[in-house]
């Protein structure tokens, strides 16, 4: 017998889950809230929803119809936020670029998904002058600036952005449409080939915000937000929406603080002047952070940051306790909108010491909510959820996307057997904490068996005189492969270790910690920087390729 539906009277309102749904909230709770901007411009959430009805009309005259792509290169800034909303507001699709890609990828993008208007921060002329030629579908440009004096544009502009809000009208009527209209896209930093658009839903970026929600609120003592919170993103918002956080924040009327271009003096002046409480980043933009002077003068205490985008050291989650931060991982990729799961622990484990809590805080944590998250062999058969057993990590939610952009082979690959493909190795232990241990291209084979790089760099980083680490696995006559630990040093530790001594702390703490045996054929070398992606996370293609390149 057919499941029986639920019957509508015709005056019944059916209710899409719309983008412009979470702007309800704040506006009836928080609307004079504060949005700031480097804390120089400052505004209200009241200000923030007529800017989005500005917009949406400044589109509208520059010929944007429902299913163009408006595409945005930007720093983070209120005008992504603005950005965030109206374009799919409209029944538009906003592609945020990565300005950090090479201009031949940033083309590549561009082109790839179709896009029809470009708003583009002069900061990035360089860039449009060198693609200009070549733009096959973009047509028309909106310039923005924050410097007085504007630099001559590399072609013709439809405008300078706030002119063009300040002549427009803040009323404009949001539609309703179908809640499976694309809301966003943008494309992966993958370290082969071109890289891959993925897109989303408004009902996908609506239920992930409030799995986000449910997870971030429903924390008793650690890792939570709540409205007295002020938020700063440090994950670019070209980057999976900032993960998503922008909306999250929105919804729940907190004061924003946005800080544009990355700069650690930038971003340690707004933590202190504007009491940020809540951020999110990848393990190297932390580091950068901490490792300005500035840092040492600033007071962290209260600071709650979700890490993600590559594998927490319990070093760095202990060097951060210490300065008073509540440190958690999040774990998500950008196929899956991103976040699937976060470390939180319980109100038994923060009885614990700091360096036990480390160990928890490092790991990859449990799911969100409405995440059906499995750990499977090469049959996509579970495996024991005992801590030990390992396989790959495969996933559904209702925000995953759908595909890749036009890559009907690749998005057939990713979603194979019907659970999205991460390709990360990992573990689960009785608690139901997921611990990655890898990325399937990046596990070391070694004597015919496995040994994960990431154990191997956590316990490196755990050594007072390591700034960063990155292992990986090279060439070897007699064992296939053994692992390389390319480390670099803390300057004021630049000759005051040998590589061999490092090597011989290593060889006793994987002994002791009772990885493959295989680990102790690990080799040290110095170098003096490591290669990472435009998004922070290290590159270990290129360091594989040439890593005698690095070294000192």
């Amino acid at each position: 017998m057919p499941v029986k539906l639920v019957q509508s009277t015709p005056s019944a309102y059916r209710y899409p889950l719309l983008i412009k749904q979470l702007l309800l909230t704040p506006l009836a709770i928080a609307p004079a809230q504060e949005i700031t901007y480097q804390g120089k411009l400052r505004y209200t959430y009241r200000t923030l929803n007529e800017r989005i009805g500005r917009l949406a009309n400044v589109l509208t005259g520059l010929g944007v119809e429902s299913g163009q792509t408006v595409a945005m290169m930007d720093w983070d800034s209120h005008r992504y936020l603005e950005c965030f909303f109206a374009v799919p507001m409209m029944g538009a699709i906003l592609q945020t670029v990565n300005v950090r890609l090479s201009p031949e990828q940033i083309l590549y993008t561009l082109n790839h998904a179709r896009a029809d208007v470009l708003l583009v921060n002069s900061e990035f002329f360089p860039i449009l002058q060198q693609i200009a030629g070549e733009l096959e579908t973009v047509e028309t440009f909106v310039l923005s600036s924050d410097e007085a004096g504007i630099p001559a544009a590399p072609v013709a502009m439809a405008g300078e952005y706030e002119a063009l809000l300040a002549a427009a009208d803040s009323a404009f009527d949001f539609p309703d449409f179908d809640e499976n209209a694309q809301a966003t896209t943008f494309y992966t930093t993958g370290t082969t080939g071109n890289p891959k658009g993925v897109y989303f839903s408004h009902r996908q970026l609506v239920l992930h915000t409030l799995g986000c929600a449910a997870a971030l609120g429903g924390a008793h003592r650690q890792g939570h937000i709540h409205r007295e919170d002020v938020y700063m993103p440090m994950t670019p918002m070209f980057h999976v929406h900032a993960w998503g956080f922008p909306y999250l924040a929105t919804m729940l009327g907190v004061k924003q603080v946005y800080p544009g271009r990355y700069q650690p003096d930038v971003i340690c002046r707004l933590i202190s002047e504007e009491k940020v409480s809540f951020s999110h980043c990848v393990p190297t933009i932390l580091h950068m952070v901490l490792s300005h002077p500035q840092a040492r003068t600033t007071d962290f205490s209260g600071l709650k940051i979700l890490i993600g985008g590559a594998a927490m050291p319990e070093a760095m989650a202990i060097a951060a306790q210490k300065r008073g931060m509540d440190l958690f991982t999040g774990y998500g990729m950008s196929e899956t909108c991103p976040v699937l799961s976060l470390a939180h622990l319980d109100s038994a484990d923060l009885e614990r010491s700091v360096e036990e809590q480390a160990v928890i805080r490092a790991k990859t944590g449990r799911p969100l909510p409405l995440v059906d998250l499995r750990i499977v062999d090469p049959d996509m058969k579970d495996v024991a959820h005992d801590g030990k057993a390992t396989g790959e990590v495969v996933v559904r939610a209702p925000w995953l996307t759908q595909g890749y952009v036009a890559a009907p082979e690749a998005s057939e690959g990713l979603w194979a057997g019907g659970y999205l493909h991460t390709a990360d190795i990992g573990n689960i232990n009785p608690a139901g904490y997921l611990k990655v241990t890898d990325r399937i291209k990046d596990v070391i084979k070694t004597g015919g068996e496995w040994t994960s790089s990431l154990q191997l760099e956590d316990i490196i980083a755990k050594h007072e005189a390591v700034h960063e680490v990155a292992v990986i696995g090279v060439a070897d006559d007699k064992w296939g492969e053994r692992p390389l630990a390319l480390v670099l040093l803390k300057p004021d530790c630049v000759g005051q270790i040998t590589e061999h001594a490092l090597r011989n702390y290593a060889a006793h703490a994987i002994e002791a910690a009772g990885i493959s045996r295989y680990g102790v054929l690990l080799q040290v070398r110095f170098v003096k920087t490591l290669v990472k992606t435009s998004v922070g996370k290290m590159n270990k293609r290129l360091m594989r390729a040439d890593p005698d390149a690095l070294c000192i």
